[in-house]
């Protein structure tokens, strides 16, 4: 419960791992390499609520709860870096709605099958803004500036341009991967940043 409360988004990424590596259970044709990540969940499938569960909804939840702690420790970093972290805390309800809202395989025109795809759109939508106005307005130095610019500009080249043909599944997979990343490295930033504030502040108390 610990672990959960002061790193949620290594638990988030630990289940996302966790999924990836238990998906072929029950559907052995399933395909990393050229299946999207969605379509295990499908409406349908073998296991397919404990997956979208394991991989979107459990995971996207826990990066909102990282979000917060992120919020807390920019201290008055500004509202730019405010607005950021809202935006990102948005991609990550958008993530964990792609499990709550299955693709419906038979029909890719259905209502369930489009809401899916809004949530999609939404995740990588929200996060370019949110990694750019953090990269200006959240003072974390340039090392994590430049990683929020990458990540920006990265993460939707790779969900939506690179999928072509075999590239589909590897590529979506990359997205995820470094959108990930971009959390663990926001996070433990922060993280980093609170502590060495308060040695500072422990230091000149003491003085």
């Amino acid at each position: 419960m610990i672990a959960i409360v002061r790193r949620p988004e290594w638990i988030a990424a630990a289940l996302l791992a966790l999924a990836l590596v238990t998906a072929n259970l029950g559907v052995p044709e399933y395909s990393h390499l050229i299946h999207p990540l969605a379509l295990r969940g499908s409406a349908g499938l073998p296991w397919a609520l404990a997956f979208n569960v394991l991989a979107f909804v459990l995971p996207g939840a826990l990066l909102v709860c990282a979000g917060f702690r992120l919020r807390s420790g920019l201290g008055d970093a500004g509202w730019l870096a405010r607005i950021g972290i809202v935006l990102v805390q948005l991609s990550a309800l958008a993530f964990a709605a792609q499990g709550l809202l299955p693709l419906d395989p038979m029909d890719t025109d259905s209502s369930a099958s489009r809401l899916h795809a809004l949530a999609w759109m939404l995740w990588w939508i929200a996060f370019v803004p949110g990694a750019l106005l953090l990269a200006i307005g959240a003072r974390g130095g340039i090392a994590f500036a430049l990683a929020c610019v990458a990540a920006a500009a990265l993460v939707p080249l790779l969900a939506v341009l690179a999928p072509i043909g075999l590239w589909v599944g590897i590529a979506q997979r990359l997205a995820f991967a470094l959108w990930f990343g971009w959390w663990l490295l926001a996070c433990s930033s922060v993280a980093s940043r609170v502590s060495t504030s308060s040695r500072g502040s422990s230091k000149t108390a003491g003085r």
